[in-house]
């Protein structure tokens, strides 16, 4: 999960501290996330997945589709 919020992060040629503005938090906390230093809780899950229009089973690794689950 770690390695996939960075990479998108990079893709889209974002700084750490311009993705924690978006999350309104500090750019340490975030960097903890993607190191996997700190969990990630679930309504900052949420707001990666939306951000980045994917799902959050692409975060966790479970699928390597990037599209959101729709019906």
């Amino acid at each position: 999960m770690y390695t996939r919020i960075r990479q998108l992060r990079e893709d889209k040629d974002l700084s750490q501290t311009e993705v924690a503005n978006i999350l309104g938090m500090s750019q340490t906390g975030y960097s903890k996330y993607e190191t996997g230093e700190n969990d990630i809780p679930t309504n900052i899950l949420i707001a990666i997945a939306k951000y980045y229009q994917t799902s959050i089973d692409y975060l966790l690794g479970l699928t390597d589709k990037k599209a959101p689950y729709s019906r």
